[in-house]
């Protein structure tokens, strides 16, 4: 997981001061779809993420392993059928965020982030609506947006069609913490 969060931040230029800087090395990510048969429903705390408040920068990432399902034969299916998640083992989202945000000034600030979305090696372009909250100096982040499998080419066989949705809905919850540098 470190590792993941020192991409994240090498992501970010050097120039940028860090004092708006925030990281969040426990995002709860879940997803959930319904179908006629049986509804998908899996979580994770082991996303990471880094936000600049002066830039708008923000990335995501989530190790697909780390969804944890009720039964743990959907959970084998989910990555060894569909995700591949030996291939593919993370999903992320870099982008930035179009609103201007005050990380020093509590409010709930309406955003929209347009970035890359990378789920099982292929990117595509997005545009995710959220809401960053601003209280006494604690920066969090939700976001509730949809995935369609057939974007990112996660094939559905014919036999499990009626278990499986076409469309995944997927929420982020982030709560950062500003990021300090560390002593050169």
């Amino acid at each position: 997981m470190k590792y993941l969060a020192l991409i994240l931040l090498v992501w970010f230029k050097t120039n940028q001061t860090s004092q708006e800087t925030y990281v969040c090395k426990n995002a709860k990510i879940s997803i959930f779809s319904k179908a006629p048969l049986e509804d998908i429903d899996a979580a994770s705390t082991k996303g990471t993420s880094v936000f600049n408040a002066g830039t708008g920068d923000i990335a995501f990432s989530i190790p697909i392993k780390s969804l944890t399902f009720e039964k743990s034969l959907m959970q084998e299916h989910f990555n060894e059928n569909y995700m591949e998640s030996d291939k593919y083992p993370n999903a992320t989202f870099k982008g930035k965020i179009q609103d201007k945000i005050d990380a020093g000034k509590n409010g709930v600030y309406p955003v929209t982030a347009t970035g890359v979305l990378d789920v099982h090696g292929v990117k595509q372009n997005r545009t995710i609506p959220g809401k960053i909250t601003v209280n006494n100096g604690v920066v969090s982040l939700m976001a509730d947006f949809n995935v369609q499998c057939k974007d990112h080419q996660i094939d559905i066989p014919q036999i499990v069609f009626k278990k499986i949705a076409e469309t995944i809905q997927v929420k982020v919850a982030a709560t950062y913490a500003s990021y300090k540098k560390p002593n050169s």
